[in-house]
């Protein structure tokens, strides 16, 4: 006569079975115990009256939490604006996670979501090249862009705050103040800042025929290869550009960025005047414009601190660009 396996154990055993489910080693009954609906209906027959309302549960809340992806588009104000990775819930692996580690329903911030990334149909290299002025609204990231020209004066406080508050920054460079100093820019990159192309002598772009807009990119452009750098950004001086000079950096596979917000930081305004301006116009997607000036030696940490405080990430211009999402990544 057989012997009768307790409820308990059997319970055991169909968790087991989840987590075999969940890591993705399917045995011989893989093809058969196969959605979460059929993993449910087992533990039913275990005792576990509970895995068909978690299961409920998390199915209602599944459509909540996902987001939809964004497309790339072009804007007829802002240009051209990235796409933006949506998410949905695994449910399957949601309700198995839950099952492993006991997790209950309206468990609060701690319920074990697993999401899956859905891709945009559309990315900006599916779209004709324009400039860039801002990032995703729906990412809530701020970039923070530092042209350097001139002067490095500020520039070792402005890289403690930074450093400080754990923050990243893009520092597109002058290719001139770059050829004089190469070992400041090596520092700068070893710390983990974006180092980007400004062009060579600082330029009205606008104004130069395509040969010189050509020279003016590429031989900043190899200043930054020789540091190592893959570079990806064209930040044209004094945001001035024209149609040309986007065709002639996406020659060099740079896009052309400018900004959301400028602190206009060379006049210098007071650091606490800079604060309240990016207090009351940053959003989502903004790309900050400074230079390393007393203005934002003053103003960097203030600036941080609120932008934090607004619920966004502040970081480099690829990371607020990218259509990547900031959380839930597997």
């Amino acid at each position: 006569m057989a012997r009768k396996i307790p409820a308990g154990l059997l319970a055991a055993m169909a968790v087991c079975l989840a987590a075999v489910l969940l890591a993705g080693t399917y045995g011989p009954i893989g093809p058969f115990v196969h959605t979460v609906k059929q993993a449910a209906a087992m533990e039913a027959l275990t005792g576990d009256k509970q895995g068909d309302k978690l299961l409920e549960w998390i199915e209602a809340e599944a459509a909540k939490r996902s987001q939809p992806p964004i497309d790339a588009v072009i804007d007829r104000v802002w240009k051209a604006i990235p796409e933006y990775e949506g998410r949905i819930v695994d449910i399957r692996a949601t309700y198995l996670k839950a099952k492993l580690i006991g997790s209950a329903p309206n468990s609060g911030e701690g319920f074990p979501w697993v999401y899956r990334i859905v891709r945009p149909k559309v990315s900006l290299k599916d779209l004709p090249t324009h400039p860039i002025y801002r990032g995703n609204a729906a990412k809530p990231a701020v970039g923070l862009m530092i042209n350097v020209a001139w002067g490095e004066e500020y520039l070792p406080e402005i890289l403690r705050i930074l450093q400080e508050e754990g923050v990243k920054a893009t520092f597109f460079f002058d290719g001139t103040w770059l050829s004089k100093n190469m070992d400041t820019a090596k520092k700068m990159i070893a710390q983990g800042h974006e180092a980007s192309n400004h062009a060579y002598t600082h330029p009205d772009m606008s104004k130069l025929g395509a040969e010189r807009q050509r020279q003016e990119i590429g031989k900043t452009e190899q200043l930054l290869k020789q540091l190592g750098v893959k570079n990806v950004w064209f930040a044209p001086p004094s945001g001035s550009y024209n149609d040309q000079t986007v065709r002639v950096s996406a020659e060099y596979g740079l896009t052309t960025v400018l900004w959301t917000l400028d602190t206009i930081d060379w006049q210098k305004p007071a650091p606490e005047s800079v604060v309240a301006k990016v207090s009351r116009k940053v959003g989502p997607g903004s790309l900050i414009l400074m230079h390393p000036t007393s203005t934002t030696a003053g103003a960097l940490r203030g600036m941080i601190k609120t932008i934090k405080a607004r619920g966004y990430i502040p970081g480099t211009v690829s990371q607020t660009l990218s259509p990547e999402r900031l959380e839930d990544r597997l």
